[in-house]
């Protein structure tokens, strides 16, 4: 007898086998993950492991030799094979990324821009959205993550904390269907990285989809469902964060929580 059962919806992000090199350099070396709708995905692991190379291929910065990526159940087309792999289609690419926002270990705004102007530029210059619209959206955005007094004021006068604030209201005015954090709070001293710790806490809160790299393990314990600890190019061990940081199975983890103090 068949069912109507409903079917679960796609996750946003798949990777299946994943393989990527830079020269002889082997950084990924077969890695698959499952990012679901709504559900926080930290990726930890010693520097070098592969974390942030991994991040960056979801998002196409980077070409991957081999293996499937999907977003939303769609996957990337490719053309040409090995190191000469690239995506084939340009605004499959475009689409992609304007729904995975990305926020990068330095911030990365424009000094020549108000942080304002910083937070419209994208939804206005490649969305083509209304510029007033973006404006309300932009402010409160910026009143969101605690900052809504330096829509007016330069980067330059910001501190680290408020910068990437900023750089994360710039992230959300994309309206993405994804968040991508590198190392969001590492460029940060201890009592700016709290700042940023609790925008990324309240977003984990709404259950927006997020992808995060991490060396913060209390930031991995306390907003993620998933957490998957990378080894030299592999996936080491992974499950929700409560099994992992409390009872890791694998020598190396158990290394790896040591060093950073959370075992």
């Amino acid at each position: 007898m068949q069912t109507n059962a409903p079917q679960s919806p796609a996750p946003v992000i798949e990777i299946r086998d994943l393989h990527k090199a830079y020269g002889s350099l082997e950084v990924l070396k077969g890695v698959s993950l499952t990012a679901p709708r709504g559900h926080v995905l930290s990726l930890i692991g010693s520097s070098g492991s592969g974390k942030s190379t991994l991040l960056r291929c979801c998002n196409l910065l980077e070409n991957s030799q081999q293996g499937q990526i999907l977003f939303n159940g769609e996957e990337v087309r490719w053309k040409g094979t090995g190191l000469h792999r690239h995506p084939a289609d340009r605004a499959q690419v475009t689409r992609f990324r304007t729904n995975l926002s990305m926020v990068f270990q330095q911030f990365n705004l424009w000094s020549h821009m108000t942080i304002l102007q910083n937070v419209m530029e994208a939804p206005v210059t490649v969305l083509g959205e209304n510029p007033a619209e973006v404006e309300t959206r932009a402010r409160s955005l910026l009143a969101k993550v605690g900052i809504g007094d330096k829509a007016d004021n330069w980067p330059a006068q910001l501190s680290g904390g408020q910068q990437q604030r900023a750089a994360i209201a710039r992230a959300l005015c994309m309206q993405p269907t994804a968040l991508l954090f590198d190392e969001p709070t590492s460029a940060l001293d201890p009592e700016l990285q709290q700042e940023v710790v609790k925008v990324i806490k309240d977003l984990a809160g709404e259950h927006r989809t997020m992808i995060i790299v991490t060396h913060d393990m209390r930031l991995a314990a306390d907003v993620s469902d998933h957490v998957v600890f990378l080894h030299q190019g592999l996936i080491c061990e992974e499950g929700p964060p409560a099994e992992l940081f409390g009872a890791p199975k694998t020598e190396r983890l158990q290394q790896f929580l040591s060093a950073t103090m959370v075992a």
